[in-house]
Formats: C-alpha cells, sequence, structure tokens
C-alpha cells in the first residue's frame, strides 16, 4: 500500500553532501546547503535543518533546507530557493511532499509554524497565498557550454556593441584577491550599491550583511570590478556551485553607462565562470507578474539571453488552514489600509502644494 507522505530524514552536512554526490545531475541551488546555512547563522538567523524526503522504495525524492522565522502572530519555516528535486517533480509528487510536511511539522515539538513556505511548480491545495512572496518566478539563463565566439554572438547587437565600446574607452576589468574582498566591498564598492539602490528604488543589506557572505560563503564566490580612469564605476558577485552560476549582486554608478562598463564586466565573468567549468550562468530575476519592479534590470538583462526560466512560484503551505486564512485576512486588510493612508498622505500633500503655489502667485 502506498503512503499518503513520504519518509522524511533530518540530514548532516556530511549526509548531504553524500548525497548530493551520488547525484551530480541535480541541480541544488547554493541557498539549499549547509554552507548557506551557517552563513545564514553567522547573520543571527534560525537555520532549522536539512531534510530528506524517500518514497516507499527508500529512493531519495527531494531535499530541502528550512530556516525559521518568528513574526509578530506567526511563525514559519522557509525554504529559500528550494526544495531541491531529485526524483520526478510530478503535480502527485508535489502534493505528497506538501501533505509530508504538513504531518512532519504539525508534529515537531521544537517549532510552532504556522505555515511551511517552498516553491511550488504545479499550483494546487493545501498551497495557500503566500502572505508575501520570496523570490522571483522568472529568470534569464546564459548557456556557457558553446565557445566563447559562439556565446557573444548570441548577445543582442546592443550588448556586442557596448562590449566593443566599452573596451575601446579603456574601462579595466579586474578580478579582486579573495584577500582583498571585504576591504574592497567596504572602500569602492558598497558606495557604488547605494547609489544604485537609491537611483533604482530598491533597498539593499546591510554592509556586515555583505561582509559576511564574503567571508563565510568565499570558496564559491567571484568579486569583479570595472574601472575607469582608476575608479570603480561597476561590480558584480557571482556564485558558484556543483557547475552552475549565478550572477548574483552587483552594482554601478551612473558614469559606468557612458563607458559602457557592466557590459564589458559582465561579458569577462562570463568567460571566466565558463573556463572554470560552470555550464550555466543564471541571471536572477527579471520582471513578471508578482514582480513588476524588475523591469529596469530586465532591459539589461535581455542584452545577454532570449532563454527566459519559469522558477517556481513560492507558497505558503498553512499547518492550521483556518488560523492561516485569518492571519492572511488580517495581514492584507493591514497593508491595504496602509497603502490607502499613504494615499491620503500623498494626496493631502499635493493639495497643500498647489495651495501654496496659488497664494504665492496671488501675492506677486
Amino acid at each position: 500500500m502506498t503512503s499518503t507522505v513520504f519518509r522524511s530524514e533530518r540530514l548532516t552536512p556530511e549526509a548531504f553532501e553524500a548525497l548530493a554526490s551520488a547525484h551530480s545531475d541535480v541541480v541544488i541551488s547554493l541557498e539549499q546547503t549547509p554552507q548557506w546555512a551557517e552563513f545564514e547563522r553567522r547573520l543571527g538567523r534560525e537555520p532549522y535543518g536539512l531534510w530528506a524526503y524517500y518514497d516507499d522504495g527508500g529512493a531519495p525524492v527531494a531535499v530541502m533546507s528550512l530556516l525559521r522565522v518568528r513574526r509578530r502572530f506567526r511563525e514559519s519555516l522557509v525554504a529559500v530557493n528550494g526544495p531541491a528535486w531529485i526524483a520526478e517533480r510530478t503535480p502527485e509528487a508535489e502534493l505528497r511532499l506538501m501533505r509530508t510536511v504538513q504531518q512532519q511539522f504539525s508534529t515537531d515539538t521544537d517549532a510552532n509554524p504556522l505555515y511551511v513556505r517552498m516553491q511550488v511548480k504545479h499550483a494546487q491545495p493545501p498551497a495557500d497565498g503566500p502572505i508575501e512572496h520570496g523570490w522571483y518566478e522568472r529568470e534569464l539563463v546564459v548557456d556557457l557550454t558553446p565557445s566563447e565566439q559562439a556565446i557573444f554572438k548570441s548577445f543582442r547587437p546592443n550588448a556586442r556593441n557596448s562590449i566593443r565600446r566599452a573596451e575601446r574607452s579603456g574601462v579595466e576589468i579586474r578580478v579582486i584577491d579573495r584577500s582583498d574582498w571585504v576591504r574592497v566591498f567596504q572602500d569602492e564598492l558598497y558606495p557604488i550599491l547605494q547609489e544604485t539602490a537609491e537611483r533604482d528604488g530598491f533597498s539593499s543589506f546591510s554592509p556586515e550583511y555583505y561582509q559576511e557572505l564574503l567571508t563565510s560563503l568565499g570558496d564559491y564566490l567571484r568579486v569583479m570590478v570595472a574601472y575607469s580612469q582608476g575608479r570603480a564605476v561597476s561590480w558584480l558577485i557571482t556564485t558558484e556551485y556543483r557547475g552552475y552560476s549565478v550572477y548574483y549582486f552587483a552594482g554601478s554608478t551612473h558614469d559606468a553607462r557612458k563607458t559602457f562598463a557592466p557590459y564589458l564586466l559582465l561579458w569577462e565573468a562570463f568567460k571566466l565562470l565558463k573556463a572554470n567549468g560552470n555550464t550555466a550562468c543564471g541571471l536572477t530575476g527579471i520582471v513578471s507578474e508578482n514582480y513588476p519592479q524588475l523591469q529596469n534590470v530586465t532591459t539589461f538583462k535581455r542584452n545577454f539571453s532570449k532563454n527566459v526560466v519559469h522558477v517556481p512560484t513560492t507558497y505558503d503551505v498553512p499547518l492550521d488552514p483556518r488560523k492561516y486564512r485569518l492571519v492572511f485576512g488580517a495581514l492584507t486588510a493591514r497593508r491595504a489600509l496602509s497603502n490607502k493612508g499613504r494615499g491620503l498622505l500623498m494626496g493631502a500633500a499635493s493639495s497643500l502644494s498647489k495651495l501654496r503655489a496659488r497664494r504665492s502667485g496671488g501675492g506677486s
């Protein structure tokens, strides 16, 4: 008789490595590894363990690393960019995994999560929400297996021309030595990130986050910087794990656009990643229904690839569906009121500005 749930087993870092090594063809994101969990722990967060799930015959189905998140009125377990599937990811298998985590953590005496947040490819109950989205849903991926010439030819004409213009303008690309990462990031790169965040309307992490990233995960990172006239104008951090690389963080000054430095920087990164044995490079999130704010970066990334990969959407798997719907409704109502309040304040400010302008005009 087939069970309605999978067998779960908590993995040690050594057991995870053995399981991953036995399935070298499976794509496992760096965020789903013991190394990333240790990075989260060093940031003061709460990794809650790494689990493997097995079918009735004892074959591994998936692995999932979870982070414990505590907020007012709700505790949750979050799989960042996971789970990683070893078996075929069918609708039936996903349903069984969701039922498994419901049973697994409903009886867990060490935690009291309201839901488990994970990526679900085939949307179906008990997947719900989510209360907030946790990962991008579409990304562009560059195939690094062809020759450098073929990769370059695959870029849009705008990218190829911009790379050549950057070379002609004297942009210099440097691969930063690991021993200098923290110093260079603090002195040269973080100010650029702050400028990028303000210009593009997003919030960056604190300097301590990036310093810990560079320290804890250095074996899987690469830092490259574009210089123009001896000054850093653009930079990137890539990750590499099991032959798959990711264009993870980046920043550029307004002046970098004049020299087209970001184009040359990314092209040099592709060549280096390819030489290091990576077969592909993910460019991370692009615009989608739930992430319209990614439109600006999408325009840049589309210069390098037409290969759009759909990433499974993040959903919540409630352990107490009734309580989850109550919390979901309360938070939705609060956000609606908050947005309405901001709209009223903006409207009042606009009216006051117009009134002052009329008064000023009347007194002249």
